[in-house]
């Protein structure tokens, strides 16, 4: 299944380490990212596979919500087709 997440909040360094780490060990294989910067706020919308040694979404979800609270930004990660759905309305 894909998946897709975005990360927000103040940049900081190690925001990208924390959240890749946090995947990788959770065996997510992310697959294209885009990253900016906002004057101080960093946004990143990364699409990501979960195969089939990955745990299911919702303990994905509740291990980066986690992760992302210990580096200081907001994650959020779903389905990408619920994204998809979403945004062709």
């Amino acid at each position: 299944m894909n998946a897709i997440m975005t990360v927000t909040g103040n940049d900081h360094p190690g925001i990208i380490a924390a959240i890749s780490t946090a995947l990788a060990e959770m065996g997510v294989n992310i697959v294209n990212v885009s990253q900016t910067l906002m004057g101080d706020y960093f946004t990143m919308i990364m699409q990501c596979v979960l195969g089939d040694g990955t745990p299911d979404l919702a303990t994905i979800q509740a291990r980066m919500k986690e992760a992302g609270e210990k580096a200081g930004v907001v994650v959020h990660i779903q389905s990408e087709a619920i994204f998809d759905a979403m945004h062709r309305l």
